[in-house]
């Protein structure tokens, strides 16, 4: 395992025993970006019709496919490309700058492909049976029911906001069992979807409800979400990668964060864009559209900052084997609502000097205020559910001995 370019990769012979796919091209993480990069501007046109479908553009689900992105989630045996998980956050950054509803659903996809890595073996054989490029949604929260039975459990349950479940062929839900709180894995048609999706941002992720009535799920696709990574090292012992080797937790919810940087970088792209026509036609901006322009770019480019930050300090340590105190993981939380409380900010400034025109339909600035707002009501990204627990555990450990 080796840094190489201020990114983790890693030695991927250790996987002789379980070749990985071959008909699936490796690619290096610039020509990644550069995929990136090249699928903004169609992501910036089908916007609208994210938002009027409620899901997906099949032809974006597509060209996401197709660019090899989602793969950066996977385990290398499974079509990875032996690049760890970090890259996909400065991927979702790049889209989130055409639609934060596209780059919500890259981030969850990605995440998801990587999340099963930590599940047994078997499991992650039979998720990617079908090939690399399987998509998954998640409704994790504990809202299920998982009764035991021969071999597993018998889920029961109704779970919202599945984000990309359309698309997807897996969801990832939670149960309470008698076990313990777990991640049950459910593949189609096992389960329905529920249309309940009409919003008022984030459209086009079509986060629609999810249904199971006594679907049986064989032990080995479950997973204690608490331990993975922490206690439970099957996914280091398996790919060896660092991301394994970091609690799961800690990691998780840094992909919803990155949309919201992208989509305010799209706002701040905008409204400098519009300034920047005015000026060209003889109206240059005034001083307080000026100030406000710098003040938003300066805290979207702090809270990409906090997020390179966070996920370079957690891989580094993960790699050198080094623990995570309740005060480290309690700080990561934080950071996750922090950086989207900033690019809230920022959003919000620009859409109140947007002038009028900012309240009519399609108006981008406006998509991605609404979108952030809408982004923030998940509980991951909730500033007041992440800085008590934050500041709890930050006086407990200043006490004195």
């Amino acid at each position: 395992m080796t840094l190489t370019a201020g990114r983790i990769t890693r030695d991927s012979s250790r996987d002789h025993d379980h070749p990985p796919m071959t008909t699936h091209p490796k690619l290096t993480a610039a020509a990644l970006l550069d995929r990136a990069l090249a699928l903004v501007p169609t992501l910036r046109e089908r916007a609208a019709e994210a938002e009027a479908l409620r899901q997906m553009p099949a032809e974006t689900i597509a060209g996401l496919r197709a660019s090899g992105l989602i793969r950066i989630g996977n385990p290398e045996r499974y079509g990875g490309h032996g690049i760890d998980y970090d890259l996909m956050f400065e991927v979702a950054w790049e889209l989130g700058r055409g639609c934060a509803s596209t780059a919500w659903c890259y981030g969850v996809w990605t995440v998801h492909n990587w999340w099963v890595g930590h599940f047994p073996e078997q499991a992650q054989d039979e998720y990617f049976a079908a090939g690399p490029d399987v998509l998954a949604s998640s409704a994790v929260a504990f809202s299920g029911t998982g009764q035991p039975a021969a071999g597993g459990y018998t889920v029961t349950g109704r779970w919202s906001f599945s984000s990309g479940c359309d698309a997807a062929t897996w969801v990832f839900v939670g149960i309470n069992t008698p076990d313990g709180p777990r991640w049950a894995l459910l593949p189609r048609p096992g389960y329905q979807i529920v249309d309940t999706w009409h919003v008022t941002g984030m459209r086009g992720t079509g986060s629609k409800d999810i249904v199971a009535e006594g679907v049986f799920v064989p032990a080995h696709r479950t997973l204690n979400p608490a331990a993975a990574g922490d206690t439970d090292h099957t996914g280091w012992d398996l790919h060896h990668r660092p991301s394994y080797r970091a609690p799961m937790r800690a990691i998780t919810g840094f992909d919803l964060a990155a949309p919201v940087i992208g989509a305010a970088q799209g706002a701040v792209d905008a409204f400098a864009a519009n300034l920047g026509a005015r000026a060209a036609s003889g109206a240059p901006a005034s001083a307080a559209a000026q100030l406000r322009l710098a003040e938003s770019a300066a805290e979207v480019d702090a809270a990409r900052a906090l997020h390179r930050s966070d996920i370079r300090e957690i891989l580094t340590r993960a790699e050198a084997g080094g623990g995570f105190t309740d005060l480290d993981r309690a700080r990561y939380t934080r950071d996750k609502a922090f950086i989207a409380t900033l690019c809230a900010q920022a959003a919000t400034r620009l859409a109140e000097a947007g002038g009028a025109r900012t309240i009519y339909t399609p108006n981008p600035i406006a998509r991605f205020h609404q979108d952030i707002q809408a982004a923030l009501h998940h509980h991951t990204l909730s500033w007041d559910a992440a800085a008590e627990p934050y500041a709890q555990h930050a006086i407990d450990a200043a006490r004195p001995s």
